[in-house]
């Protein structure tokens, strides 16, 4: 990141099924849903001319979700005329190893998408809606899995923020998707 300082930059993520989280000033807020993105935002960010920068999670994730994330933070960017980072929704995970849910039976984890069988995740603690969804087999795998609603099953806005890259033109910040979206445009 610049030399801004973290008390100024706005970081938030949704690309889960967790929902939205973000932060700005030591405050941290979280929203049920992606689509109460500007809710969380809302209630950490009392005075919009103190963002000096935004961090956005880019997934992998939800395709949906993720463009919510960078629609708002383009449209934020824009309007508070502040520069944007982009981070990986995997790094924002603290306490083990990060599992997304990419549906279709699937999951990501470093090295892309996979089958949750193909995890070595013997000895591991599993963090992320992935590894809620597919307990059972991980846990039966030698995996470690805290409880459903443990926070560390969602993204923290902080961690996202320290791993951003260097913050710059809203336009350089590009989704992670690591496969084709499910939606087809239709045949003409």
């Amino acid at each position: 990141m610049s030399a801004s300082t973290p008390e100024t930059i706005l970081a938030f993520d949704c690309a889960t099924s967790a929902g939205a989280v973000a932060a700005f000033g030591g405050r941290a807020a979280h929203a049920p849903r992606a689509a109460e993105l500007a809710r969380a935002i809302d209630d950490v960010v009392d005075d919009r001319r103190r963002v000096a920068g935004i961090v956005v999670g880019t997934g992998p994730g939800s395709f949906t979700s993720i463009r919510i994330a960078l629609a708002t933070a383009r449209g934020l960017a824009l309007a508070l005329g502040v520069p944007v980072a982009g981070a990986s929704t995997l790094s924002a995970f603290r306490g083990g190893m990060p599992v997304i849910d990419a549906r279709r039976g699937e999951v990501f984890a470093e090295g892309g998408v996979r089958f949750p069988e193909e995890l070595d995740v013997a000895g591991k603690t599993l963090v992320g809606d992935g590894a809620v969804r597919y307990r059972a087999l991980f846990e039966l795998a030698g995996a470690t899995v805290p409880p459903d609603d443990d926070a560390a099953h969602r993204p923290d806005p902080f961690l996202l923020a320290a791993h951003a890259g260097p913050l710059g033109s809203v336009e350089e910040v590009d989704p992670l998707y690591l496969r084709e979206p499910d939606a087809k445009p239709a045949a003409a």
